[in-house]
């Protein structure tokens, strides 16, 4: 009955699956889900290109980097959810203009 005595210690403490914290990485999952949900959906609008095109590599980055050091399943399932949506993102904002929308030339 020792789990039933554990304390919640935080939002994202089921990813904890181990038994110990891991914040800095629950951060990054939670971040690189976020980031993508951000590119995936502004994405589909190509108004919205520099939005979806910069989110989407800034969510890859971070999920690539979520992933090098995630310590659980629980992290590693919402890094590659948000590694996908950030992939999306980040190529339907290429395909309406790019990371620059013609700034450049």
């Amino acid at each position: 009955m020792a789990q039933a005595a554990r304390p919640h210690r935080g939002l994202l403490s089921f990813l904890d699956t181990d038994g110990k914290a891991h914040p800095v990485e629950n951060r990054f999952a939670a971040a690189t889900l976020l980031i993508g949900v951000i590119a995936f959906i502004t994405a589909h609008f190509p108004g919205l290109h520099l939005v979806s095109s910069w989110t989407g590599l800034v969510g890859i980055v971070t999920g690539l980097w979520g992933q090098l050091i995630s310590a659980t399943t629980g992290e590693r399932f919402l890094l590659i959810i948000g590694l996908g949506a950030a992939g999306v993102g980040f190529y339907l904002g290429m395909a309406h203009g790019g990371l620059f929308g013609g700034v450049l030339g």
